[in-house]
C-alpha cells in the first residue's frame, strides 16, 4: 500500500526498503537496538508489517508493526532521519502506520517521544501492574 503527500510517499512494499540504512541506524543510532545484527534485522522485516517513508527513491524514515491484526499490535522502530525531522514526517508516519490496523489494544515504547505518541491516542498503561515483561537486554551484544 502506499500514501503520497507532498513529495513525500510512505510503502509497505518491503523491497523498496534501504535495509542497510535501517540496519545502520537501529544498530548504530537508535537507543533501543544498539549492537543488533543485520540477520536479526532482516527477520524482524520479514515478521512484520514495515512501512518506509521516502523522498523519491531516498529512504527517510521507518516503522514496524507486528500484530495479529484482531487484538494487539506493537509499534516499533519508527525512526525519521536527523535531516528530515521537524516537518510533519514522523507524525505521518505513526498516522499511517497505525492507522492500519483495527485492534483493542496497541503498545509502544519510547524513552523521548511521549509527546509524539501522545497525539496518537497513545498514554500511560491504565493498568501496568496487569502487565509484565520478559527481556533481555544482552542479546543483540551476545551476537545472537
Amino acid at each position: 500500500m502506499k500514501w503520497t503527500k507532498g513529495e513525500h510517499e510512505i510503502d509497505t512494499d518491503k523491497t523498496r526498503l534501504d535495509v542497510g540504512l535501517v540496519h545502520r541506524f537501529l544498530g548504530e543510532e537508535s537507543y533501543w537496538a544498539k549492537g543488533i545484527s543485520r540477520a536479526r534485522v532482516e527477520r524482524a522485516i520479514e515478521l512484520s508489517c514495515c512501512f518506509g517513508l521516502y523522498r523519491g527513491e531516498r529512504q527517510l524514515g521507518y516503522a514496524r508493526v507486528i500484530s495479529d491484526e484482531v487484538t494487539f499490535a506493537y509499534l516499533c522502530d519508527v525512526f525519521v532521519l536527523p535531516e528530515a525531522r521537524g516537518s510533519g514526517l514522523g507524525k505521518w508516519l505513526v498516522e499511517v502506520s497505525t492507522g492500519q490496523h483495527e485492534v483493542r489494544r496497541w503498545m509502544l515504547g519510547t524513552l523521548d517521544a511521549h509527546g509524539l505518541y501522545a497525539q496518537h491516542g497513545f498514554g500511560p498503561m491504565r493498568e501496568p501492574r496487569r502487565f509484565m515483561e520478559r527481556l533481555d537486554p544482552d542479546i543483540y551484544t551476545r551476537g545472537g
